[in-house]
């Protein structure tokens, strides 16, 4: 049973494989692209790399000359029974594996060092990457298949760089330097050794052709599984909400039972290496056996001596070690390209639009911002369409509507999350591209429906609105935003540790510590998300009063859920497919008895 179901599994993987293994220049072409870039971290240890390609040239240098020593003491000392010298020799021979032991030591030190050094600098340029990347690329991707690229993947890509780096090299100058004197000693036996290369070669080269297609669908799978447990951990609220436990278990099964197929022919193909290898390496002995055996008898020890042979023996193992090597390297060579593809791939992506070359800080604003015109579509569909108002300074723009009407879309163009198509939005008289961003939003606030909180203590949350603010300033913002009483009433006040989901505080204490947050910030342009949902009466009192006292002289902008929160808006704008349909107080809409007196009623 166990075998249809692999079999089964493993014609499923080959339909994939269809679709990862393309040409075989694009491939080639990939991995050296690849292959170059990880170079280019290596390089920054240059000093420390060329110490390690030193000790490993010492290193293979000194295990080639452990068994010619050997083969002389057999053919000089012990065949004839001389022992003067003998001594001397054996002596060489001991200081030779200290010295080879030691240059071992000393190139796996200096290589740990070089990966830990490269893969720091890695996984540093990826998180900046991912705050240069535009907030529609996280909305479009699975958090978790993101953190699987700055973990698991730049873990494999350290775990190759600790290992294959200097088996690649020791192999290489192995592999140089045992063909060169077994030729010296005897080309006949040297023909005999190499003869199983052919067969190596097919063999290695069918292996690879498979594994390397299977492990980038390991790592695909990988994330996918990283980023549904993610998913749905952040989602167990709504899991348990609709006895889905069942069913996203199931999901899991699949997800992860994909993974455990591509694990595992992976790792089964691969694991015929070391397999096919030792089976060529016996064949290898009995083939120097016989042939050395021979060539001592036919010519009496002219042509092959004992210690030849033995010396062959020990080479023919030193000649398919480092094949062998050089075939599992190259195997997790193949699995660390695939993690580092998936690196690049996000470092390659376009990053949020570069500020236009005239853009400029400004130091202030009155926070007066014109709508002239505007329109924007994303992806060929348009979303607003002629779009005009303006928010006086200190003013409060409403916007209402139903679900896909533009709402969040306006928000993400004032805070140019996204650059607007035509027209032009103002902020005091300025085109905000001729602004730049990180300025532009130095002088806002945000206050999300959806809180955020970060792991961390209170104060440390609060204080994310303005990192050089006194904990005097943190406390006054947290009385104004009306948290100060119920901070006050946990035990380790203001240094309780909450966690991303903020467990521990009900929903309207979170939202109170997200006012908080903003009103440290002290911005001139508020931007909100109406957040009084699902909130008990008198915390929602308590978030009204503040929300009121952070709007108070500043520029707010609102999403609207509730018509009633929005009553004393200076401005309310009912928008319907991009476009705007009315504008105006609360009493001139209702006097109007249109489509917005329509949905307050």
């Amino acid at each position: 049973m166990r075998n249809n179901s692999l079999k089964a599994a493993f014609q499923y993987k080959r339909i994939d494989l269809s679709k990862v293994n393309t040409s075989d220049s694009k491939k080639a072409e990939n991995m050296g692209a690849t292959l170059k870039r990880i170079w280019n971290y290596l390089k920054m240890e240059k000093r420390k790399l060329i110490l390690v390609i030193l000790m490993v040239f010492i290193s293979s240098l000194f295990a080639l000359l452990g068994p010619f020593l050997v083969g002389m003491s057999i053919d000089n000392f012990i065949a004839v029974q001389q022992l003067n010298g003998l001594g001397l020799l054996l002596l060489g021979l001991v200081i030779v594996y200290i010295i080879h032991s030691l240059s071992l030591f000393l190139q796996n030190y200096w290589m740990v060092d070089i990966a830990q050094q490269t893969v720091y600098t890695l996984r540093k340029n990826l998180f900046e990457q991912f705050h240069r990347l535009p907030i529609s690329y996280f909305d479009q991707r699975q958090h978790g298949e993101l953190m699987s690229r700055l973990t698991n993947d730049i873990d494999n890509i350290n775990n190759t760089l600790n290992q294959s780096v200097i088996q690649i090299f020791a192999s290489v100058l192995t592999l140089v330097g045992t063909i060169s004197i077994m030729l010296y000693l005897s080309p006949v036996l040297t023909l005999v050794t190499m003869s199983i290369i052919p067969v190596m070669f097919f063999s290695m080269r069918w292996i690879t052709r498979r594994t390397g297609p299977l492990y980038k669908l390991q790592q695909r799978d990988l994330g996918d599984v990283n980023g549904y447990v993610e998913e749905i951990v952040s989602g167990q609220h709504v899991v348990k909400t609709y006895s889905q436990e069942d069913y996203v278990t199931s999901q899991f099964e699949q997800r992860n039972k994909s993974l455990q197929n591509t694990g595992f022919w992976a790792l089964t193909i691969s694991g015929f290496i070391p397999k096919i290898m030792n089976t060529l390496n016996f064949l290898s002995f009995a083939m120097i056996a016989f042939v050395g055996g021979v060539l001592v008898i036919t010519s009496d020890g002219s042509l092959v001596t004992v210690g030849t042979i033995v010396i062959f023996t020990e080479y023919a193992r030193q000649f398919t070690r480092p094949l062998n090597e050089l075939s599992n390297q190259f195997n997790l060579l193949l699995s660390a390209i695939a993690g580092a593809e998936r690196v690049f791939q996000v470092m390659d992506e376009t990053g949020e639009e570069i500020d236009e070359k005239d853009a400029a800080e400004i130091p202030d604003t009155k926070g007066h911002l014109v709508f002239n015109h505007v329109s924007f579509g994303y992806e060929s569909a348009k979303i607003l369409n002629d779009i005009s108002f303006e928010a006086k300074p200190g003013e409060t723009v409403a916007f209402v509507g139903h679900t896909g009407a533009g709402k969040t879309t306006i928000i993400n163009l004032i805070s140019r999350f996204y650059n607007y198509d035509s027209g032009q939005i103002t902020l005091d008289g300025i085109d905000i591209k001729n602004i730049k961003r990180s300025s532009l939003r130095k002088h806002m606030a945000f206050v999300l429906q959806d809180t955020f909180l970060f792991h961390g203590t209170i104060r440390e949350n609060i204080r994310y609105g303005r990192l050089e603010a006194t904990d005097k300033e943190i406390e006054q913002a947290a009385k104004d935003a009306n948290a100060h009483d119920f901070i006050l009433s946990l035990q380790d006040k203001y240094d309780t540790v909450l966690d991303q989901e903020g467990s521990g505080i009900s929903q309207g204490q979170k939202q109170l510590l997200t006012i908080a947050r903003a009103l440290l910030a002290e911005p001139k342009i508020l931007i909100l998300d109406e957040a009084t949902s699902n909130i008990d009466t008198v915390t929602e009192l308590k978030i009204q009063e503040a929300l009121k006292r952070l709007m108070e002289g500043r520029t707010s902008f609102v999403i609207a859920h509730r018509l009633n929160t929005i009553r004393e808006a200076d401005e309310i704008i009912m928008l319907e497919n991009g476009e705007i349909m009315e504008q105006g107080s609360h009493q001139e809409l209702m006097n109007q008895q249109g489509k917005y007196y329509q949905l307050y009623q």
